[in-house]
């Protein structure tokens, strides 16, 4: 009888983990892109660019399965970018995309404008192939600051 408790004990909660992995693998809607971007714009606001960078580069809110908060400065050059740290003040401006799309360069004049959604195709790491793309972008409120969140569609 102990045996079927136990038993019963861990397949419930092999049923509470499997559930939650796939809660958390779930791709997130372009809604939820844009509340991310956002709540992150906001973020860098409210407690800086140190702050943000500790959020944005650990898992949790702004940093879960493909999402993660990209910032860059007014002049193209990123503060953060969470899967290469490293490569914080090097410049997006010059990322094209395979049709040609000045990309980097779209995702800083839609975000020196305020605010608004970007399309353009890139190498999706977890497939090694080019897809579609879909990032919202977000200038943060008084900073020369811009912060995006994009999803492969």
């Amino acid at each position: 009888m102990k045996f079927l408790k136990v038993l019963s004990v861990a397949v419930i909660a092999a049923a509470v983990a499997a559930g939650a992995a796939l809660a958390q693998a779930k791709k997130p809607t372009q809604d939820e892109v844009k509340a991310i971007a956002v709540k992150a714009a906001d973020f860098i606001a409210a407690k800086g660019v140190d702050e943000a960078a500790k959020a944005f580069t650990t898992e949790g809110e702004f940093k879960f399965g493909e999402i993660y908060v990209n910032v860059i400065d007014a002049q193209g050059n990123w503060v953060i970018y969470p899967p290469k740290p490293e490569n914080k003040g090097k410049s997006v401006l010059n990322f094209i995309d395979e049709d040609g799309k000045e990309l980097g360069k779209d995702i800083l004049n839609t975000g020196l404008k305020g605010e608004g959604w970007t399309e353009y195709r890139w190498k999706n790491p977890a497939t090694n192939t080019i897809q579609p793309k879909i990032t919202y972008v977000k200038k943060v409120p008084g900073k020369d600051l811009i912060a995006y969140v994009g999803i492969y569609k």
